[in-house]
């Protein structure tokens, strides 16, 4: 099958655009799961709950540096280690009714339909991705879906670089690649790699902060493939 002109970088016509996504806040629509999870690690030692204007707002990665923001201070070991517990546990008990973010089935099967290639990545445990990814039926359209796999306070960035590294193979390359998510951690993960990113307002950061990026920020998915073969021309 062909590559569209329009999927293609310059200087190298044959090279298709390659797209990895990431998957909390952004294919998967579990923003709701998240506060709720958030609320309840907070209940844990008396904290009044966020809003998700607020949780929006102030976001960032690592997630000890979050829970400074709301708590006013770094929570202590013992502290950071319920609270952790108490997320993992009220999310991924709502993470299975979460539902695909607003047209990401249609756009995954759109894009390989086109002869283009895409990749799944997170920091959710592989061992958990993959069979959420799995159940929602769309792990035939990813070269790969890679979770974290080992410490909670892996970075993006480095995972990334793992991730790119695994793709090389299948021809994938960083100067091709747009990666598309909804925290300002994935912009600086591309940027690290050589790649690009365009963010998505719907998970976890406020368009404000998303912003602080400098890259482009769209509303839906769709003005965000429609964002990355823009970025290809």
């Amino acid at each position: 099958m062909s590559i569209p002109a329009t999927a293609t970088r310059p200087g190298n016509p044959s090279a298709p655009v390659h797209i990895v996504w990431d998957w909390n806040g952004t294919l998967l629509h579990d923003i709701d799961a998240v506060l709720a999870a958030t609320n309840a690690s907070f209940a844990e030692f008396g904290f009044a709950p966020v809003t998700l204007e607020q949780y929006r707002e102030l976001y960032v990665v690592p997630v000890p540096k979050f829970y400074e923001r709301l708590m006013g201070r770094l929570p202590t070991e013992a502290e950071w280690a319920v609270m952790d517990d108490t997320f993992h546990r009220y999310y991924w008990a709502a993470a299975d009714a979460a539902g695909l973010t607003e047209g990401a089935r249609e756009l995954l099967h759109d894009w390989q339909a086109e002869g283009l290639t895409q990749s799944l990545l997170s920091l959710a445990p592989h061992e958990k991705l993959l069979p959420l990814v799995q159940a929602h039926g769309i792990d035939r359209h990813f070269l790969r879906v890679d979770g974290r796999v080992g410490s909670s306070h892996t970075s993006k960035a480095g995972h990334l670089v793992r991730h790119m590294a695994a793709l090389a193979d299948s021809g994938v390359s960083a100067g091709h690649t747009i990666l598309i998510g909804d925290a300002v951690d994935d912009a600086l993960a591309a940027a690290h790699v050589g790649a690009r990113a365009v963010l998505y307002t719907g998970g976890s950061h406020s368009r404000r902060s998303l912003e602080s990026a400098g890259v482009e920020v769209v509303d839906t998915l769709a003005e965000a493939v429609r964002a990355a073969r823009r970025l290809a021309e």
